[in-house]
């Protein structure tokens, strides 16, 4: 009995291996800025001016629904992105936000950029990180664009270019 119940389980398991259906992916991204932590989380606290310092952003528009605060970004090469945001933590200068739709190939995106101290006097490190699944939540074929290795390139692009225009426009480049 204890041979058959081993075989039935080694046969079930493969099986359940399959039906996961996607895995969690995250980006992390970090950048030494040379400018006061207080100069840097005034630029990224403010939820409705992300045009300001992230260049794919055209536009951002705020409201506000039941409490909750969102925001459109209209991006410059086309497409928006409807965000809400979950925390703006002035103490520990932490921002959290999740996507609510978009143009990003990312299912259940939640992200949180904070800004420290930096290594030397007047730098501040900002660091932004995001989890999320890739768009499409089924098993295999996967259509192209719809994959984990496209939802990671889209969000460390956001990431990186974001990061490089914050430190110019904090930094006064």
């Amino acid at each position: 009995m204890k041979k058959l119940l081993a075989l039935i389980a080694m046969a079930v398991i493969p099986l359940t291996a399959a039906a996961h259906g996607p895995s969690p992916q995250k980006v992390e991204k970090t950048v030494t800025i040379k400018a006061e932590p207080a100069k840097v989380w005034a630029l990224i606290k403010d939820f409705g001016n992300m045009q300001k310092w992230h260049p794919a952003v055209a536009s951002t528009k705020l409201e506000t629904k039941d409490g909750d605060t969102y925001r459109l970004l209209t991006l410059k090469g086309g497409g928006t992105i409807y965000e809400k945001l979950r925390s703006a933590d002035d103490a520990d200068m932490k921002l959290k936000y999740e996507i609510v739709e978009g143009v990003l190939p990312v299912a259940d995106y939640n992200s949180f950029i904070t800004v420290k101290a930096g290594p030397g006097a007047g730098e501040s490190t900002v660091t932004w990180v995001g989890r999320f699944y890739r768009v499409y939540k089924l098993n295999p074929p996967i259509p192209p664009g719809q994959d984990d290795e496209s939802a990671i390139n889209a969000v460390t692009g956001v990431y990186d270019a974001g990061l490089a225009n914050l430190k110019k426009v904090a930094e006064g480049k």
